[in-house]
């Protein structure tokens, strides 16, 4: 039986791989990139085609971050229909998430719609709703690794659940796709070899599919032709090919082309992703699946460098929950762990267990290799790599900071990012929104220890967090000289602003007169604490479809006269604050300008499952949404139109309480939702204007 610890690093070495195989496999998508023209432009692919800033977001990894999410909102014997509920609560309607191509086209736009005209799944992504067409587009494959992660070992129960997953959206040789490559990733925890891995999958297929019949086809010719995936690129073409099947992206050809991947690269990750990119067809779709069955099976391997060095550790999703869209890969890696034990029945360790469910961030460098995302700034003669070197109890490594020949008065900056902005990317793929992770009055910790090779020993660190809107540093701690003599404990709070923090970490710098020439090694980070947040409008910007600090559903956000405007003919949200706030009090300045409708929000769980407090009509209302609305509590109240009202909804255990002015108008209670993000709504048509607000979590 695999211990936690190899199921932990087998997962984290596949998410590591899905997510090198969809950066290397998207700057060359279809359907302007061809096969021939990869071919003629980048001839034989053995590096990334594009650097990136940062690679914004792409629907091959939102999928395995948002619907595993399942497991956890529903429970481990959840349905399909928990799962479309899922992919509703997660996915902002029209941007990020999917390819919204559509209606009729794109088959996941398709299964959006027919879910909120109130189809459940299954039926909504089944062949007799949408077609064959639509059914069997490639979707069925590309968002399942989470089902075989989870199910390590035990190919046929990741098939059947990640079947489940799948028809929320697709059918037919869908969910043939969806089960093979699930079962594949369960196998190669423990296969001996890739012929075994595939042997393993194809036995949980439908023997007489058309997905069958492909991948069949692909076994046979290379046992004949083991050297030449060339040779079985064109065989595809001719026998396989898009022309033979409609649709965008159908999900036959592109069978062909991940099982001709997995085969020709021989359980190599890093040739099975170059395989896949110059393949062609849909290439970053491909090159994800393929390089999650084998970098499962593979394991975290030396041979990667050149291209998981760029990945640090660090993966972008655009679901609508801001704070989880900054996708630190280690510690995913360890929420799957966790539900791959709970479905085994085992045990699970406490400290993984509170990482579950955690209002911060704890970053142990244990993973071989792991960087958690960590940068660098200033001076190039500052870099970083993971260490096996020096650790804390309970870890396997830390981050290894080296200072090469740094001369008086230079130094730099190590930090992690907990935000980020539109500015920081060079693509628009899938419109990422985020949430700052760390916030006012959390308590930051680390270690230190310093390892000094040449110089005289002034080398000194500040901790500091940085302002996202105005790129001020602010110092938050005493220069000091870290000790040479073992591990120094640093903490500092976060201090109180009007600006997000989207810098954490410390400075660095020497007043030494000899170059100095050594190392840091940071360990155990922590970010623990309630949280404050005090967003005044008038600082932050329109960007990403509404304003900085929130994610969106609907409806059109605009900043116009020092405040926030919301519009829309329907019913509208934004949100921001972290998704394990637990109690809070969310104030704000609200006005109603049109419409019956002006709320906050609190304890978010999603766009279907949140509490809700405010005006509607001439009342007052507390309100629980769960795909539907219940009032909890309502009383007489007339608004006027265009008059500022502060409103106060505090949350705390299962007391809901709501207050306008300073006076508290009414009370419920409900226990079903324990945390959550905050926000403001628009149940109905109409309009609203908000000024400050603030959410203080206790």
């Amino acid at each position: 039986m695999l211990s936690e610890t190899q199921i932990l690093e087998k997962i984290y070495a596949g998410f590591i791989g899905k997510a090198i195989g969809v950066r290397l496999g998207a700057p060359v998508e279809p359907t302007i990139w061809s096969y021939e023209r990869i071919h003629k432009t980048y001839g034989e692919v053995t590096q990334y085609l594009r650097d990136f800033k940062n690679f914004a977001a792409d629907d091959d990894t939102n999928g395995p971050v948002y619907f595993i999410r399942a497991l956890r909102d529903y429970g481990l014997d959840c349905t399909a229909e928990d799962v479309g509920k899922t992919w509703l609560n997660y996915a902002a309607e029209e941007h990020g998430m999917y390819w919204w191509g559509g209606f009729g086209v794109s088959t996941e736009h398709t299964a959006y719609r027919n879910l909120r005209a109130g189809i459940p799944a299954p039926q909504s992504g089944s062949i007799a709703q949408n077609g064959t067409t639509v059914a069997e587009q490639i979707g069925g494959q590309i968002f399942i690794d989470s089902w075989g992660w989870v199910n390590p070992g035990n190919p046929q129960r990741a098939a059947d659940m990640s079947a489940m997953a799948a028809s929320v959206a697709h059918d037919g040789d869908g969910l043939n796709g969806a089960r093979f490559c699930a079962a594949a990733i369960a196998a190669a925890f423990e296969a001996g070899s890739i012929d075994e891995i595939i042997a393993t999958a194809m036995s949980t297929i439908d023997a007489g599919s058309t997905y069958a019949r492909v991948c069949q086809a692909v076994i046979d010719f290379h046992k004949a032709n083991p050297k030449d995936w060339r040779a079985c690129r064109e065989m595809l073409e001719a026998e396989w090919g898009y022309d033979r099947y409609p649709g965008v992206c159908h999900i036959i050809p592109n069978a062909g082309v991940t099982i001709m991947s997995i085969l020709y690269g021989a359980g190599d990750l890093p040739r099975t992703a170059e395989i896949a990119t110059m393949a062609g067809w849909d290439t970053d779709c491909n090159a994800g699946n393929a390089a999650a069955i084998v970098a499962t099976f593979q394991g975290l391997h030396e041979g990667w460098g050149k291209y998981r060095k760029p990945i640090n550790d660090f993966l972008i999703a655009s679901g609508i929950v801001g704070s989880i869209n900054i996708v630190d890969i280690p510690s995913f890696a360890r929420e799957l762990t966790v539900l791959a034990l709970q479905l085994a029945g085992r045990d699970v360790p406490a400290l993984w267990q509170e990482d579950f469910s955690r209002r911060g961030l704890r970053f142990d460098f244990d993973l071989p290799g792991s960087t958690h995302g960590f940068r660098t700034e200033g001076f190039n003669q500052i870099t970083l790599k993971h260490s096996d070197e020096r650790h804390v109890e309970g870890s396997r490594g830390s981050l290894e900071i080296q200072l090469d020949r740094l001369e008086r008065g230079q130094g730099g900056r190590v930090f992690w990012k907990p935000f980020y902005r539109r500015t920081d990317f060079d693509d628009e793929r899938y419109r990422p929104m985020f949430s700052p992770v760390v916030d006012a009055g959390q308590i930051v910790s680390f270690k230190l220890w310093l390892d000094p090779w040449n110089g005289d020993g002034n080398l000194r660190v500040a901790p500091y967090v940085r302002r996202t809107m105005s790129g001020a540093i602010e110092e938050v701690g005493a220069w000091d000289v870290p000790s040479a003599e073992g591990w120094q404990d640093y903490s500092f709070a976060v201090p109180d602003g009007v600006e997000a923090i989207d810098e954490i970490g410390i400075s660095i710098e020497y007043f030494g007169r000899l170059k100095f020439l050594g190392r840091l090694f940071l360990a155990d980070f922590r970010v623990e604490g309630p949280g404050r947040i005090v967003i005044e409008p008038e600082t932050e910007a329109q960007e990403w479809g509404a304003i900085t600090r929130f994610t969106y559903n609907r409806g059109h956000w605009t900043k116009s006269f020092g405040r926030i405007q919301g519009h829309t003919a329907g019913d509208a949200d934004m949100w921001t604050g972290h998704y394990y706030a637990k109690d809070v009090t969310v104030s704000a300045d609200i006005q109603r300008l049109s419409g019956a409708s002006q709320l906050v929000t609190a304890r978010v769980l999603g766009t279907g499952r949140f509490y809700a407090a405010g005006f509607e009509g001439d009342e007052v209302v507390i309100l629980k949404e769960n795909f539907g609305s219940t009032v909890l509590a309502r009383a007489s109240f007339k608004p006027e139109t265009g008059k500022s009202y502060q409103f106060a909804f505090s949350v705390k255990g299962d007391q809901l309480t709501f207050a306008v002015d300073g006076t508290e108008l009414i009370s419920a209670r409900d226990s079903d939702y324990t945390h959550g993000m905050a926000g403001v709504r628009l149940a109905s048509a109409g309009r609203m204007s908000v000024g400050r607000i603030e959410i203080v979590e206790s």
